[in-house]
């Protein structure tokens, strides 16, 4: 079942044709994902790898190929209002990997999705990668800039604020013979739009998800909130790592949420949460998928 997106999600691409939008909706292409329509305004009526069509809009996408996701590789200055399109044209998912979005844009854009029925991971995320069946686990839904080739499917699920550090537990896992159900890079922005415990809770109910790595950084309190909750409802075998553990504090390191201020967020608080919610810690980025097998058992 995998959660958020399977090989039959049908996926739209706003800014399709830039160079960067279009590497990677090729890449998604290759990988056997349903990409289905491209939109970038003015350019409606074009094919995209000849065989993707391009739209003026996210209504008519949605209206013409059913698609019911939605992957933002639009410039920051724009971005903002390309979610909000694709939130008016009702599709499920809205994956803003676009970074250096403006705070008080995200704010309005939070403010606007209140109530909605769309659902916003992201923005400056890596993206969403349900591996395949096929060879090579190829044919899944891979939404992003994530590497395919790394990813296997299977059992275990991946949530993390770190696109690379995602890669890295992939590829930890695959390399010990343990596949990946979903993998899902929810961003490093102060403000986002789902946070580990929303992605906690979908993999707990997953019956496909036996295990779960989530991976965490300095700033904010988000990974303590996830560790509350599964102390007490988790049901599944969890590893963690927390990045940053030697920022001095006050300095930004990395993502724009990854700040320690007013003594709250530190690597110690949440590695203090995770351990007391019989979380297993890995002790460096070298040792996720160990860690995971260690609390497999």
């Amino acid at each position: 079942m995998a959660i958020l997106v399977n090989e039959n999600t049908k996926i739209l691409v706003q800014g399709i044709t830039g160079s960067f939008g279009g590497r990677h909706a090729q890449l998604s292409l290759d990988y056997g994902t349903q990409l289905v329509a491209g939109v970038t305004p003015g350019k409606g009526g074009q094919l995209f790898a000849d065989k993707v069509p391009i739209f003026d809009t996210v209504a008519e996408a949605v209206a013409e190929t059913g698609a019911s996701v939605s992957a933002v590789f639009v410039p920051p200055p724009f971005a903002a209002d390309a979610i909000l399109e694709s939130v008016d044209a009702g599709v499920d998912l809205v994956v803003a990997i676009t970074e250096g979005i403006p705070v008080m844009d995200m704010m309005r854009v939070r403010a606007a999705m209140e109530g909605r029925k769309t659902r916003l991971i992201g923005p400056n995320c890596p993206g969403i990668v349900t591996p395949g069946l096929g060879e090579n686990s190829h044919g899944g839904c891979r939404i992003g800039i994530a590497p395919g080739y790394i990813h296997r499917r299977g059992k275990v699920g991946v949530v993390s604020r770190s696109g690379t550090l995602t890669y890295e537990a992939v590829w930890q896992l695959t390399n010990l013979g343990l596949g990946q159900s979903t993998c899902v890079g929810i961003g490093g922005d102060p403000i986002n739009g789902t946070t580990h415990l929303d992605v906690l809770k979908m993999f707990n109910e997953d019956p496909e998800t036996e295990a779960i790595i989530m991976i965490g950084e300095i700033g904010g309190s988000n990974e303590e909130t996830a560790a509350a909750w599964a102390k007490d409802n988790c049901k599944k075998p969890m590893a963690a790592f927390i990045a940053g553990a030697t920022a001095p504090p006050g300095r930004r390191m990395g993502h724009a949420g990854a700040i320690v201020s007013g003594g709250k967020g530190t690597a110690e608080a949440k590695i203090e949460a995770l351990r007391d919610a019989g979380i297993e810690v890995a002790q460096n980025p070298s040792d996720m998928g160990a860690a995971l097998v260690r609390a497999m058992g």
